[in-house]
């Protein structure tokens, strides 16, 4: 039974991460196996197919949301807190944008006179 549970689930995982594709693959193997009609083997592509995706999001949003936190224990800035503090800056210097560097202008020096012998 234990054995059972364990191959479910790891074909779920296994779906999860499937491209379409191969999920589309995957769901003719099934209808085949259980003797599907069409319509049962298309709901069932297409509930593998969901499921799939919302997977992927999930992950794909918790692992975002470890990334934050892992960034903010090791006190790490995140683009939105630099760019806070550079408004923050622009605002306190009473810029609107940031100023573009200004090259100084160097006069070239002129050639000397010569000495008269």
């Amino acid at each position: 039974m234990f054995e059972n549970l364990k191959e479910t689930l790891d074909k779920g995982i296994e779906y999860a991460f499937m491209t379409s594709e191969k999920i589309a693959n995957a769901a003719k193997e099934l209808a085949k196996e259980n003797n599907l009609t069409k319509e049962e083997a298309k709901k069932l592509l297409d509930y593998l197919q969901k499921k799939s995706e919302e997977t992927r999001q999930n992950m794909e949003k918790t692992m975002q949301d470890f990334l934050k936190a892992s960034l903010k224990k090791m006190d790490i800035p995140s683009k939105e807190d630099v760019k806070k503090l550079e408004d923050r800056i622009r605002k306190l210097e009473g810029k609107k944008k940031p100023a573009a560097a200004k090259k100084k202008v160097v006069p070239k020096p002129k050639p000397k006179a010569k000495a008269k012998k």
